[in-house]
């Protein structure tokens, strides 16, 4: 008994600690989210966020079969609701991603590639907290974060015609819905709307 509170206390000091080093790194560059997290601080989040999944979740199985039906269901899901932050080839480098504090990580390197099928699903499912993923889990979401899931694995192979696929999936801005209505009235022999300035052209 006395071993196990040893344990536990060395446990729960070594926690303590780490979240100290956490949030002195975090500080010493004050709220700004432009500057780079260093090595250490990603290492620190990455082993604080494996720690805080439930190992029963983490080492659970993908109930999914591979097939290429739940790949193409991953990979319209992905262009629809991750693909703005983590760009449809999981590289991250979007407006979004490339300014968030963690950034958004490239999905193609290893430091995802090697996370258990599971712990990507909770990581889906539930979001993290103080970074910008959202938790996307609900009633009847966990088809689709499975299938999300082979689609994950299988962006290091992603093709160009995927990509393409999409790029017409991807969720379209108000001056992209804009311009497509204009040339959609062209094309009718129809006259565009008169818009006022700053309608119509890029959007912030």
């Amino acid at each position: 008994m006395r071993r196990w509170c040893l344990v536990a206390g060395g446990l729960g000091l070594a926690t303590v600690l780490l979240a100290a080093a956490g949030v002195l790194l975090v500080l010493r560059g004050g709220i700004s989210a432009r500057a780079e997290p260093s090595p250490l601080e990603a290492r620190l989040a990455r082993t604080l966020r494996s720690w805080a999944i439930p190992g029963a979740a983490r080492d659970a199985p993908n109930p999914i079969p591979a097939s290429p039906g739940a790949l193409a269901a991953g990979l319209a899901h992905f262009a629809d609701h991750c693909a703005s932050c983590h760009a449809n080839d999981g590289s991250g480098q979007t407006a979004l991603g490339r300014n968030m504090y963690p950034r958004a990580p490239d999905l193609r390197r290893a430091a995802t590639q090697e996370l258990p099928d599971g712990e990507l699903f909770y990581i889906i499912e539930n979001g993290v907290r103080l970074t910008g993923m959202p938790a996307w889990g609900g009633p009847d979401t966990a088809e689709g974060s499975w299938q999300l899931v082979h689609f994950i694995r299988h962006l290091p192979r992603l093709t160009e015609e995927e990509k393409s696929r999409m790029e017409a999936l991807n969720p379209r801005s108000p001056a992209e819905w804009r311009a497509l209505e204009d040339e959609d009235r062209f094309l009718r022999g129809e006259e565009p709307p008169a818009r006022e300035p700053g309608h119509g052209g890029h959007g912030h």
